[in-house]
């Protein structure tokens, strides 16, 4: 079955201008459709990205050139991700009408995995 990442953007400043009790909240919330994930069988991985800008590592002429970043015009960043199992992009946003992510604001990039390389 083909797998889906789900790339989660937000502004990171929107959690910070929660109190504790929402944070906690808002990661229960996580916590609970990941389970619910694991117990439809579709969950292939899924990690919270650090709250930094993270480095963007660049080749040019035979040189590596390493930045901080990526920064960008808008205030949104890549906050952590999500792969699923789903039969179609259809169905795949059809898992991600519930998700957390969306009802505090962010917006989730649905893309397709592709496996090109056979598994090990």
């Amino acid at each position: 079955m083909p797998k889906y990442m789900l790339l989660l953007h937000n502004d990171p400043q929107e959690w910070f201008q929660m109190s504790p009790e929402e944070m906690q909240k808002g990661i229960e919330k996580f916590v609970a459709w990941r389970m619910k994930l694991i117990n439809l069988g579709i969950f292939a991985g899924g990690e919270k990205l650090a709250d930094d800008s993270g480095k963007v590592i660049r080749a040019a002429k035979g040189e590596i050139r390493v930045i901080d970043g990526p920064y960008s015009e808008t205030k949104e960043a890549l906050g952590g991700y999500f792969t699923i199992e789903a039969a179609s992009y259809q169905e795949a946003i059809d898992r991600c009408q519930d998700c957390p992510h969306l009802e505090y604001g962010g917006t989730i990039e649905l893309r397709m995995v592709d496996e090109m390389t056979p598994k090990p």
